[in-house]
């Protein structure tokens, strides 16, 4: 069975930054009990995941092939 790479996905917008009181709302969505005090330090640890999350959208992985189709024993 061969598979057909998919087109690539048109570039997506930046995401907005955090603020500590959107990380204690997630907190708070999520369930996770969350001290005040540690509203920022969350904010800015979610922002610097996310700035190195978004570096693996620029990648062109066209070229690549997808996951089913991998095999480790091969070169």
């Amino acid at each position: 069975m061969s598979l057909t790479p998919l087109p690539p996905l048109p570039g997506l917008p930046p995401l907005p930054g955090h603020t500590p009181q959107s990380a204690a709302a997630a907190a708070e969505r999520a369930g996770v009990p969350l001290r005040a005090d540690r509203h920022p330090v969350v904010a800015a640890t979610a922002d610097h995941i996310l700035a190195v999350v978004s570096r693996l959208r620029e990648l062109d992985l066209a070229d690549i092939s997808p996951a089913p189709s991998y095999r480790a024993d091969e070169r």
